[in-house]
């Protein structure tokens, strides 16, 4: 698939096909395409907790106001371990660089999703310490997206965007 077809089909899936399962192999490009986002200072500062398992996803959405992200066969969850950008960079590193670095990296496992025939949404609004008391993530390492992960069961239709005109200035 080109890349700029792979933006275009790029959704926000809430419905999984449940008798779909994703292969470790798919799973694996995922994570793959997540660790060749760029990085400050290639620090790479992500985490990925991967989380397969029916029980674990169970704890998983319970900690979720999105609890529907417990129907996809595979959710990751990709956190920031902030101390290696806080070490190089100070307080910029810590609070902006990292966060930029682990966004990129959950960027690039939503576009790879689409490469592969699958669908994702990325979740932001949640309790991170609820998140990380779900799946046994210990402090400092935070999470910053929930990325549930399976095959549609939806047919999502395009959604509304802004105009380049009304995002964008030249100089």
């Amino acid at each position: 698939m080109e890349f700029s077809e792979v933006v275009a089909k790029r959704r926000s899936v809430r419905h999984f096909n449940t008798r779909l399962a994703v292969s470790d192999e798919d799973v694996s490009a995922l994570l793959q395409a997540a660790v060749s986002a760029p990085s400050a200072g290639n620090i790479q500062p992500w985490r990925f907790f991967v989380v397969r398992s029916a029980a674990a996803r169970q704890r998983l959405a319970a900690a979720l106001p999105q609890r529907w992200a417990a129907a996809a066969p595979v959710v990751i969850v990709v956190a920031v371990d902030p101390r290696p950008c806080s070490a190089r960079y100070g307080d910029r590193g810590e609070y902006l660089y990292s966060i930029q670095d682990t966004a990129a990296a959950a960027a690039s496992i939503l576009l790879a999703a689409v490469d592969r025939g699958l669908a994702s949404c990325w979740i932001g609004a949640f309790d991170d310490q609820a998140v990380a008391e779900a799946i046994d993530i210990s402090s400092p390492i935070t999470p910053v997206a929930v990325l549930p992960v399976g095959y549609s069961a939806e047919s999502a239709g395009k959604p509304a965007r802004r105009p380049l005109g009304e995002v964008t200035t030249w100089l």
